[in-house]
């Protein structure tokens, strides 16, 4: 459908009021992908990622990945229940500032399982905790998970540190 604006004529060219407003644009993020993985910035990561997304109307992911590479059962079991408890804080952090929050888990290599996620999932922002090694762990382990899924994602990725409350 078009409209005839005569130039000449005043009362026939388009106001302003008369322009349909274009719809408000949404953030730069559609999915944001909170990586926990029973660490001391596993809070800070979700939290921030919650902030971001009501920023930016988008939705998150919280996604808690159990190392199953080091550790005996009775490990594993107790890093299901933190995760579990994880997710269910980034729900309900989520619902308090409406953004939507879908929770998942996965098992194996935390920064594979990570960096695959983003990659399925076409996550637009990546937040996680960072590592907070010191002495020992530095030594064992010299690219902590943080590390690992800056390089081998191709979104940006936010690595904060734990709350200081």
């Amino acid at each position: 459908m078009s409209t005839d604006v005569n130039a000449a004529d005043p009362s026939t060219a388009p106001r302003d009021a008369d322009r349909t407003a274009s719809p408000p644009e949404t953030g730069r993020f559609e999915r944001v992908l909170a990586v926990t993985t029973g660490g001391a910035g596993d809070d800070a990561a979700v939290s921030t990622a919650v902030d971001l997304a009501a920023a930016h109307g988008a939705a998150v992911d919280a996604l808690y990945v159990v190392d199953t590479t080091e550790h005996w059962d009775l490990l594993v079991e107790r890093r299901e229940r933190d995760g579990e408890r994880i997710v269910e804080a980034a729900e309900a952090a989520g619902a308090a500032a409406g953004v939507p929050v879908e929770k998942w888990f996965r098992y194996g290599t935390p920064h594979r399982e990570a960096i695959d996620f983003a990659a399925a999932h076409d996550a637009d922002l990546v937040v996680v905790g960072s590592a907070g090694r010191t002495g020992l762990d530095r030594l064992i382990h010299p690219e902590p998970v943080p590390t690992r899924v800056r390089r081998g994602v191709d979104v940006p990725v936010v690595i904060v540190g734990p709350d200081d409350d």
